[in-house]
């Protein structure tokens, strides 16, 4: 199946563009700023779906080509499968049930150096990766409770404990890729039951078995946002300035489910 235009939701801000170029080619923007708003461009297939009503499950198949402007973008870009962990929804009939969650995601996902973005010690927590998360599952009245845990990342002494902890109930696991991202190249991940395989231009590059469950959504973004919980250090979260536009560009995709 080749996704196009009406299976594709647009999220954008302000003098973001996103833009069809033609059939499956796809042009995200975020423009050069030297203040730290926030800046994204994103196509997913969620909108304001309840997240059991996702599409998404093992067994399928993903593929794209893909290329951006530039090796060091600020922020984070990519695309894969998530199920929009930290969303709450607001809908015009009244409120849309879909309160923050423990993430689930199979992607290749680059983050900025900025960023900190592993509760592991022993895998890469920024630059360009095969990744995938794979949580527990927590009733958000209980994620209410433990909310003011979160509070301790500010507290650079209790990050290790923290960080401990979210190992509890989030599985992860990552890998750097290694090739020159503005380049066009050929995409590959196969999401079985138990598996992530990562391909790159044919050739296999990554094999987990923390492969989330599912139902997911498909996203593809680019912005400038970066999040840190390093082993050292509290929390730190925000926006960056990126003194050049920045694009991502897709072209060739396509989503094969097995189901």
């Amino acid at each position: 199946m080749v996704m196009n235009g009406p299976d594709l939701h647009i999220s954008k801000s302000p003098n973001a563009r996103v833009v069809k170029l033609g059939e499956s080619y796809w042009h995200l923007e975020i423009p050069a700023s030297s203040t730290r708003g926030y800046h994204l461009a994103q196509l997913d297939d969620h909108g304001s779906l309840r997240r059991g009503n996702f599409r998404w499950k093992a067994p399928l198949t993903m593929s794209l080509q893909a290329r951006v402007s530039g090796r060091e973008l600020p922020g984070t870009w990519g695309f894969g499968f998530w199920n929009d962990p930290f969303s709450f929804l607001m809908g015009s009939g009244g409120i849309v049930p879909r309160f923050p969650a423990l993430p689930d995601a199979a992607w290749f996902f680059h983050a900025s150096p900025q960023n900190y973005l592993s509760v592991r010690d022993d895998r890469p927590a920024f630059g360009y990766l095969a990744a995938t998360f794979q949580s527990r599952s927590v009733r958000a009245f209980w994620l209410a409770l433990a909310s003011p845990l979160m509070a301790l990342t500010l507290i650079p002494g209790a990050a290790q404990l923290v960080r401990k902890l979210l190992r509890g109930a989030i599985h992860q696991d990552a890998s750097l890729i290694h090739t020159d991202v503005t380049a066009w190249h050929t995409y590959q991940m196969d999401w079985e039951a138990g598996m992530v395989y990562f391909h790159l231009d044919g050739a296999a590059i990554y094999q987990t078995d923390v492969a989330p469950q599912g139902p997911l959504s498909l996203v593809l973004w680019i912005d400038n946002q970066y999040a840190a919980l390093p082993p050292k250090g509290g929390l730190r979260y925000g926006t960056l300035p990126n003194k050049e536009l920045a694009w991502l560009e897709i072209r060739d995709f396509a989503i094969k489910s097995r189901t």
